[in-house]
C-alpha cells in the first residue's frame, strides 16, 4: 500500500506503460515496414523474371509459343518450388509454365489487360498457398497476325511471412534492451525530477531540529511556490507562538499576586494558630502553583522549537546549584556525570524545566546521593537522574508511564513534576522510562531524539 502511494513509484509504473506500448508499436510498425520493402523487393525481383520471360517469347512458322530461354532460378524448377512462371496465348489457347507448376495454373484474373500494362495481384496457388503474382501483357509479332500474350510471375507469400516472422523474432531482443535502456533513463529522470522535493523535506527536517528557522531550499521555479507557502506558515507559526507565549504570561502574573496575597493570608491563619487550616490551604495554593508551572511549561513547549543545543552537564549544575540552597539539597551529595560536551536538541528552557523537575523529584527522595548521567545510543539521546531513596514499586512505575494517566497521583515520589518532564518529552518525539535504580531507588530516564552533528 505504502509502495502504491509513492509518487516515484507511480511514474515509474506510467513509464514501464509508456516504454511498453512504445515497443510494441514500435515493433508492430518496423515488422509492417520490413515486410513492406520485402515485398518491393520481392516484386523488382519478379519485374526482372518478367522481362526475361517476355524477351524469350517466340512463335514459329506454324504459330506454335515456345521459349527461347527459361529463367535460370532453381526454384521454377523444383515442383512446387515457391516460385513459378506462366505464359498464356490467349488467342490461341497456348499455355506455357514452370516445371515447379507441375500440372497446376496460375489462377490470373479474368478480364481484358492493355497491352504493356503490368498488374500486382494476390491469388490462391497450388496446394493452398497465397501467391503474389506480377501480371504483364504483350503484344508479340507474328508473321500471320500479333498476338496478345499475358505472362505472369508469382511467388509463395509464406516465404515473405517466414521472413517477416524471423526478422520480427530478431528485433524482439533489441527492443527489450532499449526498453531496457529507456526505462533506466526514466528512473535517472524521475530521480533528478523529484530531487528538489528531497531537498524541500531536508530543509524541513532541519526546521524541525531547529537547525533553521527557514525553508532555504533553491530549486525548480515549480517548487519555488511550495517553498514559499511554507515559509509563510512557519511566520504565521511563530506569531501564533510568540501571541501563545504572550497569554502564558499574562496568565502568569495574574495568578502570581493572588497566590502571593493568598501565602499572606496563610502566614496569618497560622499566627492566630490555626495551623491545620494554613497547612490544608498551603497544600492546594502549592498545588495551584505546580499547575500553573505545568501549563505554563505545556505553553511554550507545545508551540516552541529549539533554538540553541544546550549542554546537559552545564544545565544540570546550574539546577544543583540552585538545589543545594534547599532543605533537601543540602541533605545530599549531587553527581553530576554527564559528559562536559554533550548537547541535545532541546529548548535550554525546556530541558532546564525536564532536569530540574527530576533532580529536585529525585533530591527530595534520596537517602544521601542524587545522580545525573547523559549518554548516546544508536541516534538517541539518553538522559537520566537516579537516586537511592525508597523508590517505587513496580506497579506505580509500570502505571506512571502509561499514557492518560495523572502522573500527580501514580503513588508515592511521582508527583506533578514528572508530568511536566513526560509532557517535555512527548513534545520533543521523546519518551519517560521509570525503573529501579543501581543506587537502590528510582531511576529517571528520558530518551531523547539526538541532536543534529553530535
Amino acid at each position: 500500500m505504502r509502495m502504491a502511494r509513492s509518487l516515484r513509484f507511480r511514474l515509474f509504473v506510467f513509464a514501464v506503460a509508456v516504454v511498453a506500448v512504445a515497443m510494441v508499436a514500435a515493433g508492430l510498425g518496423l515488422t509492417a515496414l520490413f515486410a513492406r520493402h520485402l515485398e518491393r523487393r520481392v516484386g523488382q525481383e519478379l519485374d526482372t523474371h518478367l522481362q526475361q520471360l517476355v524477351g524469350a517469347i517466340r512463335f514459329d512458322g506454324a504459330g506454335r509459343m515456345s521459349l527461347e530461354r527459361e529463367p535460370s532460378d532453381p526454384r521454377f524448377t523444383r515442383v512446387l518450388g515457391g516460385l513459378y512462371w506462366q505464359v498464356e496465348d490467349a488467342a490461341g489457347g497456348q499455355r506455357l509454365s514452370s516445371r515447379s507448376l507441375w500440372n497446376e495454373t496460375l489462377a490470373l484474373p479474368p478480364g481484358p489487360v492493355a497491352p504493356g500494362a503490368a498488374r500486382v495481384r494476390r491469388i490462391p496457388g497450388p496446394d493452398g498457398a497465397a501467391l503474389l503474382v506480377h501480371e504483364r501483357a504483350v503484344i508479340v509479332p507474328v508473321a500471320q497476325a500479333d498476338r496478345l500474350v499475358r505472362v505472369g510471375v508469382a511467388i509463395d507469400r509464406g516465404e515473405i511471412d517466414v521472413l517477416r516472422r524471423g526478422f520480427a523474432r530478431d528485433l524482439a531482443p533489441a527492443l527489450g534492451v532499449l526498453g531496457v535502456v529507456l526505462l533506466a533513463g526514466f528512473a535517472v529522470q524521475i530521480g533528478a525530477g523529484l530531487r528538489p522535493l528531497d531537498t524541500v523535506r531536508a530543509a524541513l527536517g532541519r526546521v524541525r531540529a531547529g537547525t533553521a528557522r527557514r525553508l532555504e531550499a533553491d530549486g525548480p521555479a515549480e517548487v519555488a511556490p511550495l517553498v514559499a507557502e511554507v515559509n509563510s506558515l512557519l511566520e504565521a507559526q511563530e506569531r501564533e507562538i510568540a501571541r501563545a507565549r504572550d497569554r502564558a504570561a499574562d496568565l502568569a502574573h495574574g495568578l502570581k499576586t493572588p497566590l502571593t496575597a493568598l501565602a499572606a493570608d496563610i502566614e496569618r491563619l497560622r499566627e492566630k494558630g490555626e495551623t491545620a487550616l494554613a497547612r490544608d490551604i498551603g497544600e492546594l495554593a502549592q498545588r495551584m502553583g505546580r499547575h500553573m508551572d505545568r501549563e505554563l511549561a505545556r505553553a511554550r513547549i507545545r508551540h516552541g522549537r529549539p533554538s540553541a543545543r544546550p549542554l546537559v552537564a552545564r544545565v544540570a549544575a546550574d539546577i544543583v546549584r540552585t538545589l543545594e540552597r534547599t532543605p533537601d539539597g543540602a541533605r545530599v551529595r549531587f553527581d553530576n556525570a554527564a559528559p562536559p560536551d554533550m548537547a541535545v536538541a532541546v529548548d535550554p528552557q525546556d530541558l532546564a524545566e525536564l532536569l530540574g523537575n527530576l533532580i529536585e523529584n529525585a533530591a527530595r527522595h534520596a537517602g544521601s546521593l542524587v545522580r545525573v548521567t547523559a549518554r548516546r545510543e544508536r541516534g538517541r539521546d539518553l538522559l537520566a537522574v537516579e537516586d537511592d531513596g525508597p523508590g517505587l514499586a513496580d506497579p506505580d512505575r509500570a502505571r506512571a508511564v502509561l499514557r492518560g494517566v495523572r502522573l500527580d497521583v501514580a503513588g508515592a515520589g511521582a508527583g506533578l513534576g514528572l508530568a511536566i518532564v513526560r509532557d517535555i518529552a512527548d513534545a520533543y518525539g521523546g519518551e519517560l522510562r521509570l525503573e529501579r535504580s543501581s543506587l537502590g531507588g528510582l531511576s529517571a530516564e528520558v530518551e531523547l531524539p539526538a541532536a543534529a552533528g553530535g
